[in-house]
Order: structure tokens, then C-alpha cells, then sequence
């Protein structure tokens, strides 16, 4: 098949924002960056294709993009999508793609539901186990995340070592954000004085650690703050008490979030396992210490600039929160190593990276 133009998977235009949908919108804008590029090499201008319910506010206003679908979600990306997209090499940023398209690029961020299968309902997982290892087969690259999610990939799999091409992730979105600092006032929260977490009841995310960390009365003056959707009644339903030491913010927004970020005393990610990790990444790139396991890629993205804790020690996690409240010098050393870190992540150099794989593609050439 002969390939004249780059369409870009724009369903996750019509869903709820995940950190997966973060990385599809910043790569869209680095698209964005090297459109007349991009141009010259495909024969036509770099299109989003997406569903008639997405919210193209999102998109790059300066590329191309077209929502005049007749059907949505799964069955819009399965068969919708590789007819609109025929003839056209077709970019997907959110871990699926169509099967029945022969010229594609897919991202698959990492392997959990073959890795950690608790995590997900088992339609999820069942779903995905089936879907990903076909897509992985049928693509010309698939791109990932993480040298750990391409070794996990190769692991379970999904698609071969020599068609995977690593992208890191960037985190310098925050810095253009202005925080909206009444959500720390009207969270009744004080600077300083909280560890900022996910609130997540998936097993690989191991929140469990960080609600044991304190359910002890030996952090006095200390909160932790989860951030997202589940609720009390979410993490009670999966066998996990909180505490009065435990705030939920609910969905919060990047604004919300960002100065969430900057007013907290640290970050933290007990994860078991992470395809990449990105906000422990964000936080760091705001100037907040990161802590996190010594599990999947976030050593490998996080280097340097985090402490590290073992996953299952919920009295190490005490000790280590203990350390940087008591020890102001400890912390500012960690938000300099944060920083430095995450200022090598940027999401210019993902779209380079990305382009590296377009180029290739387009001369026919593998790419490194």
C-alpha cells in the first residue's frame, strides 16, 4: 500500500482526561510543531480523525481535523476509523488501535493487564490481553513509554524487540499552568504539611502502603491528600480504611493540581509497577520532592531526582515523611535533584523522538 498522508487516532478527544490521554494531546501539539514537515514527507497535511461526540477544543487548532463520524467508541476506532483513515499511515497514542488498518503506529504504554491482572475488571483485562498482541503484531513500530514497558512488551508477547521504539514521556505542561491556589485554602490544607498521592484502589498502584503509613498518630500535623475520582466509599469497598489523616480532593483540574503540586511537602508513588510514572515527574518539575518505589520505570525516569522506598514497608514511608518535615535542608537538596531530573524530560525532545520514527518511516528506512 502505497501511504499519502498522517492521520492521528482522536478518540480519546471524546473521553474523561487519564494520564495516557496527557501524553496523546502533548504529542499532538508536537505534530503540530513540525506540520509542514510532516507535509512534505506524507503528501498531505498531518489530520486528527476523530468520533462526532469529541471535543476538538483540545486539538491543535492550527492541524486539520475531522468528527463527522457515524459511530463512537470502540466500535467508531475498530470500524470507522481504518476506512477513514485508508490509505494514510495512522498514529494511535492510547494503548489501542483498529486492527483492520495496515499502516500503523500505535503507543502502548506498558503491559498491566498481563503484568498486574487484579488491577482491572476482568472484561478490561480480557479485552485488552486479546486486542494488544494483535494490534502489536499487525503495526509497522510500536511506540512505548519506558524501556521497562518495552522490555515488558517484549516479555508478554505483544510485539517484537526490534519494531518498539522508546519515546520518554515530557512533564514541562505544568510550568505553563497558573495554579489555582484556593484549593489548597479550601481543602482546609497547609503548605508544607500534606503528601500529595493518586487516589487509586488498582492494586499495582499500592495506595494500601501509603493509607498504613498513616494510620499511625506518629506523622502528628501531617495529611495525606489523595487526588482523582475514588472516594472513600471506592477504597472502602476494596478493603482499605482511611483514616482522619486522609483528605479527598475529588477530580480536580491541571490548575487545581499544579498548585496542589507546588504547596505540597512531597509526592509519593508506592506503585508495584509503572509502564513510565508521569506525576511524580510533574511534581518534580514544580519544585516538589518526588517519593517513590523502586519499581517498573520509575527508576529509569525518575533517576536521581526521587527518594526511593520499598514498595511494602508502609513504617519506611513513615520514616521517610518524617525525615523531610523535620529536615528542611534534606528537602530543598531533593527539589533541586527534582528539578534537574525533570528538566531533561521535555516534550520537545518526545516529539523529536517521534519524528526520528516518522522520518524513517517515510523513507522506508527502520528506525532506530
Amino acid at each position: 500500500m502505497k501511504i499519502r498522508g498522517l492521520s492521528i487516532n482522536g478518540k480519546f478527544l471524546a473521553a474523561q482526561p487519564t494520564g495516557v490521554h496527557r501524553v496523546a494531546k502533548e504529542l499532538i501539539h508536537q505534530i503540530a510543531r513540525h506540520k509542514e514537515e510532516l507535509t512534505t514527507l506524507f503528501g498531505a497535511p498531518p489530520t486528527i480523525l476523530a468520533p462526532r461526540n469529541a471535543a476538538l477544543g483540545e486539538a491543535p487548532a492550527d492541524l486539520p481535523a475531522r468528527c463527522d463520524s457515524v459511530l463512537t467508541g470502540q466500535l467508531w476506532e475498530q470500524i470507522e476509523l481504518p476506512i477513514r483513515a485508508r490509505n494514510t499511515l495512522l498514529l494511535s497514542f492510547c494503548n489501542l488501535a483498529p486492527l483492520l488498518h495496515s499502516a500503523s503506529i500505535p503507543m502502548l504504554h506498558d503491559a498491566q493487564t498481563f503484568s498486574t491482572p487484579q488491577s482491572y475488571s476482568r472484561a478490561f483485562r480480557s479485552f485488552y490481553r486479546l486486542i494488544q498482541p494483535a494490534i502489536g503484531a499487525r503495526a509497522l513500530r510500536v511506540l512505548t513509554v519506558s524501556e521497562y514497558s518495552r522490555a515488558e512488551l517484549v516479555r508478554y508477547g505483544i510485539a517484537p524487540a526490534e519494531r518498539i521504539r522508546v519515546i520518554h514521556n515530557g512533564v514541562d505542561h505544568g510550568q505553563l499552568l497558573t495554579p489555582d491556589q484556593s484549593i489548597v485554602a479550601r481543602l482546609g490544607l497547609m503548605p508544607g504539611r500534606y503528601v500529595l498521592a493518586l487516589a487509586s484502589t488498582q492494586t499495582h498502584k499500592n495506595i494500601r502502603v501509603l493509607l498504613e503509613a498513616f494510620s499511625k498518630h506518629s506523622l502528628p500535623g501531617l495529611k495525606l491528600v489523595l487526588f482523582g475520582s475514588a472516594g472513600p466509599a471506592q477504597f472502602a469497598a476494596a478493603g482499605m480504611n482511611t483514616s482522619e489523616s486522609v483528605v479527598f480532593t475529588g477530580r480536580v483540574s491541571d490548575s487545581e493540581l499544579t498548585a496542589l503540586m507546588e504547596t505540597a511537602l512531597c509526592f509519593a508513588m508506592p506503585s508495584i509497577t509503572e509502564g513510565f510514572g508521569l506525576p511524580p515527574l510533574e511534581a518534580m518539575a514544580l519544585g516538589c520532592p518526588a517519593v517513590v518505589s523502586p519499581c517498573g520505570a520509575l527508576p529509569e525516569v525518575c533517576g536521581g531526582g526521587a527518594l526511593y522506598v520499598a514498595s511494602d514497608r508502609a513504617d519506611l514511608w513513615r520514616e521517610t515523611f518524617a525525615q523531610l518535615s523535620g529536615n528542611p535542608r534534606l528537602r530543598l537538596d531533593m527539589v533541586g535533584r527534582g528539578l534537574r531530573q525533570a528538566s531533561i524530560m521535555t516534550w520537545s525532545r518526545a516529539g523529536d523522538q517521534l519524528m526520528e520514527v516518522l522520518r524513517a518511516i517515510a523513507s522506508g528506512r527502520q528506525a532506530r
